[in-house]
């Protein structure tokens, strides 16, 4: 004669009800792992995607005007930061200059905004031996720490930076006024 105990346990692994429930159990915290990093994934991809407007916005603003001065440059700073409305745009940093080349073609400063980073003196080297004697250009170099939602316990901020080169529309430099 069997037990209650001994029968409880013959129907415990008889029955198949509760497979369902221990297998959800065991993957649900596999399938929120990958919601939320799907999730940082594509507004870490969208916040890189509001960088390169925010540079490009900026460059394109710069180099309509034959001269800009303070005000001129702090409006331009303004619209490219609306790139990344709704998001806080308290990591981001902007680096303005404008160059003209002299006749060995080496990049010299005419006016320079940097905000809330380092300027970006790479982007000007890379241009040396490019354009020809008189000629100008404008680097815009746009940085944003972006920090993942739910990730962010896991992996550190992550630096986005993009550049945007153009040259003046109205004339060979942009000057400041």
């Amino acid at each position: 004669m069997k037990s209650y105990l001994q029968k409880l346990l013959e129907r415990f692994f008889k029955e198949e009800d509760a497979t369902a429930l221990v297998e959800a159990a065991l993957l649900t915290p596999v399938m929120l792992t990958l919601l939320m990093g799907s999730f940082d994934l594509g507004q870490g991809i969208m916040m890189n995607q509001k960088a390169i407007t925010a540079s490009q916005i900026a460059a394109d603003l710069v180099s309509r005007a034959k001269t800009v001065n303070q005000s001129d440059v702090d409006n331009i700073v303004n619209g490219s930061k609306l790139a990344f409305h709704p998001h806080s745009t308290s990591s981001f940093g902007i680096d303005v200059v404008s160059l003209e080349y002299d006749k060995d073609s080496l990049p010299f400063e005419l006016w320079r905004d940097t905000r809330n980073m380092t300027p970006n003196q790479t982007a000007v080297d890379s241009t040396a031996g490019l354009p020809a004697e008189k000629d100008g250009m404008i680097i815009v170099t746009v940085q944003y720490t972006y920090t993942p939602f739910f990730s962010g316990m896991l992996t550190d901020d992550i630096n986005i930076q993009e550049v945007a080169f153009t040259r003046g529309r109205r004339s060979r430099t942009v000057t400041w006024e």
